[in-house]
């Protein structure tokens, strides 16, 4: 078999479904509940691409008819400092999502500010308490690119339930989260990391394959089931012809492609799902505090 063979899961497209739905459902909370969703953004430092993820943020949170704050903080700024701005983030009435952009400076301890964070506004999902309710299958907010992974899977499989799912990669961020929210959907689920014995053994096994390791085109396509969903969350830097740098993801996408039955491609994928996703948890949020049923999103 020489050609591909899957399906490519266009994540940009359905992103910008996901955010016209999100505009709709703040539509109907301004002129039904006087509520509009407000998201606040906190950026320490001037990290390049963290300036450029923030700006995009601010502009898709605007778009979809929400109120948006930034507050930027020097590289220099304090432990106290960060953490004195979160607490007047939630004592806010008007913010009902409140984001720390990460990395954050080395002086800065990231999960003590995390969890600083109201876990009702923790719309990034990673306050401890909120990590606590998803493992307990409890309503949470949830690390948005998980949850944009489980719908681009769910959107090419219908239902998950019974499926066999293979998470590769143990984060916090990622992998853990995506796992819980698989269990919720009825998957068997296993998840492997470096020490895994045979890895390529375990990742054949999988309807639905997912890549959240950070190593450049790790899983190969002899590691892939015939027909299998492959989401790849791997975005990695690696340097092209001429010197020039291009984006991979933790799957070879050339191989894989052949095998799969659908896939998400670097860049393109699973990427522009999570601003996406983002917006979605500020209505849930803003609906939740509330005390409004929150619109199907």
């Amino acid at each position: 078999m020489s050609e591909q063979t899957a399906t490519v899961i266009d994540g940009k497209a359905f992103a910008a479904g996901l955010r016209e739905r999100v505009g709709g459902a703040v539509t109907t909370l301004k002129s039904e509940h006087n509520l509009t969703p407000g998201l606040a953004v906190v950026l320490v430092g001037e990290d390049p691409a963290s300036q450029v993820y923030v700006r995009n943020k601010n502009k898709q949170t605007l778009e979809a008819g929400m109120n948006s704050w930034e507050h930027r903080m020097p590289a220099t700024a304090s432990e106290d400092e960060v953490l004195a701005m979160v607490r007047q983030l939630n004592d806010d009435p008007a913010v009902h999502g409140i984001l720390v952009q990460l990395p954050l400076p080395d002086q800065i301890d990231s999960e003590k500010v995390i969890n600083t964070i109201n876990p009702d506004k923790d719309v990034d999902g990673f306050h401890v308490i909120n990590a606590g309710r998803l493992a307990t299958g409890q309503d949470s907010l949830v690390p948005c690119t998980p949850v944009g992974c489980v719908l681009l899977a769910k959107d090419q499989l219908g239902s998950l339930s019974g499926l066999e799912a293979v998470v590769v990669g143990r984060s916090n961020i990622v992998g853990k989260p995506v796992a819980q929210l698989l269990l919720q959907e009825h998957c068997t689920v296993t998840i492997c990391h470096s020490r895994t014995r045979d890895l390529g053994e375990v990742c054949r096994r999988a309807d639905i394959l997912i890549a959240a390791v950070g190593r450049p085109e790790m899983v190969t396509g002899d590691w892939v089931k015939p027909g299998a969903c492959v989401i790849d969350v791997g975005i990695n830097r690696i340097e092209g012809e001429g010197g020039k740098t291009r984006l991979v993801g933790d799957v070879d996408y050339a191989s894989a492609a052949k095998v799969a039955g659908s896939i998400t491609p670097v860049p393109g994928g699973v990427g522009p799902m999570t601003i996406a996703c983002l917006l979605r948890s500020t209505v849930l949020a803003a609906c939740a505090q509330a005390g409004v049923t929150a619109p199907d999103i």
